[in-house]
């Protein structure tokens, strides 16, 4: 009798025993006999029925998740020689793992050959995406070290309870007390970011700054839009004797943006969500394309499939989202008075959320040669349509130069309006 990948020999009951129950486990299965030395000679076992009882109360002790319904531990006779015999079946829980070492490389092994190694983190990683399915925020986390000095904080804040029980309905921690990967990317351990840069001008040649969010997704999620925000700067009209502030970017828009991002994005990649700010325009990209089955048409009529369905219910219960399917379309309606719209770019392995910026006019810049109605339109032969904030941001004035301009090029019937209230807009005549 040989050692090999699905039989392994023992000469007596160590602590290693574990090790060689875990690696089949992990593995496709198989049987160690104890009572063998390596070379195959046979030497048996002392104190048979005290062994296998040890043998029952290390594996039940000293192995999750729970293995004793796939391993039977029985005495066996060979050549006159009373052996243990420990038969495991290929677990359907697997990475199993030293309960006190964790899912980690350190406690995971598997069959290699005719030994049992450590398993790498990848295979690791394998091994759960095997076992719970391909929801990541479903699945148990690598890491169960985890704590939630934020969340507990933002929790608190929402008058919402995060203790265990609360946890478990949430479905941070899952039925065998595992963590699941939506309490990583809840803890202060999660190992993603936001990284955010500002641009000189439309392209990515030159940095202002930047900036790299890390923590909770809770913290990067704040962290994140007071930076954007800082970078929001202001457009100021007078209307009579009154200052309005006009915000290049909706304030709205860049909540529902961000939010997209962390709760949509996929986190089995391991990239940082990224936020480029240039001078006319935001860009959210979030990693991962759109969810299987889902197409861009189904998108803009409403249809959502979230991808994090744990985190998506959180973000709801936290008043941070209202409803699933709902974000894309209220970036849309907070553009509604203006003429340039968000874009939104889906590729392979990311999804691009362009928010323009209202106070730029498209690359038109304002010639002091020209009358306020020549210069408008120069805009509208450049541009097809325009609104009456596309005329203030182009005169640098409120809303009743622009009034006066627009009016003057109407009465001239040099151009036509079309629509009504916010809806409307400005074409040339024909």
């Amino acid at each position: 009798m040989e050692e090999g990948y699905t039989l392994g020999l023992k000469s007596e009951v160590t602590s290693d025993l574990k090790k060689e129950v875990i690696a089949f486990a992990n593995s496709e299965g198989g049987n160690i006999y104890i009572g063998i030395k390596d070379d195959g000679r046979l030497i048996g076992v002392e104190n048979v029925t005290k062994e296998m009882e040890r043998i029952s109360n290390m594996i039940w002790d000293g192995i999750k998740p729970d293995l004793s319904s796939y391993i039977s531990v029985e005495l066996v006779e060979k050549e006159g020689f009373l052996l243990i015999k420990v038969a495991v079946l290929r677990g359907p829980r697997r990475p199993y793992h030293l309960s006190d070492k964790g899912m980690k490389p350190s406690g995971v092994y598997v069959r290699l050959g005719v030994t049992s190694a450590l398993a790498t983190e990848e295979s690791i990683r394998e091994m759960i995406k095997e076992s719970d399915g391909t929801a990541f925020d479903k699945s148990r986390s690598l890491n169960q070290d985890l704590t939630f000095e934020y969340a507990n904080h933002y929790f608190a804040e929402s008058n919402l309870k995060y203790e265990e029980s609360n946890k478990r309905t949430l479905k941070l921690i899952n039925k065998e007390g595992y963590y699941t990967n939506a309490a990583l990317l809840l803890s202060d351990q999660c190992e993603h970011s936001i990284k955010c840069a500002v641009y000189e001008g439309t392209g990515k040649t030159k940095f202002k700054a930047r900036q790299e969010f890390f923590g909770s997704i809770l913290k990067q999620m704040n962290d994140a839009y007071q930076y954007i925000s800082l970078n929001n700067n202001l457009n100021s009209t007078l209307e009579g004797l009154r200052r309005v502030d006009y915000p290049d970017y909706p304030d709205y828009a860049i909540r529902e943006a961000l939010l997209n991002t962390i709760v949509h994005r996929d986190y089995d990649y391991s990239g940082s969500t990224l936020v480029n700010i240039f001078s006319d325009r935001i860009e959210f990209v979030s990693i991962g394309g759109l969810v299987g089955g889902i197409t861009m048409t189904d998108i803009m009529r409403g249809v959502s499939q979230s991808r994090n369905t744990i985190i998506a219910n959180i973000f709801y219960r936290l008043e941070l989202i209202e409803s699933y399917g709902t974000g894309i379309q209220r970036i849309i309606e907070s553009y509604e008075d203006c003429n340039e719209k968000p874009t939104f770019i889906p590729g392979p392995t990311s999804f691009v959320a362009v928010l323009p910026n209202r106070n730029k006019t498209g690359g038109v810049q304002f010639d002091s040669k020209l009358s306020h109605e020549d210069n408008v339109l120069r805009m509208l032969q450049e541009k097809g349509e325009i609104t009456r904030r596309d005329v203030e941001a182009l005169l640098s004035c409120s809303q009743y130069p622009a009034i006066g301009a627009l009016n003057n090029l109407l009465a001239q019937q040099k151009i036509v309006k079309v629509g009504s209230a916010r809806a409307t807009k400005y074409v040339l005549a024909d």
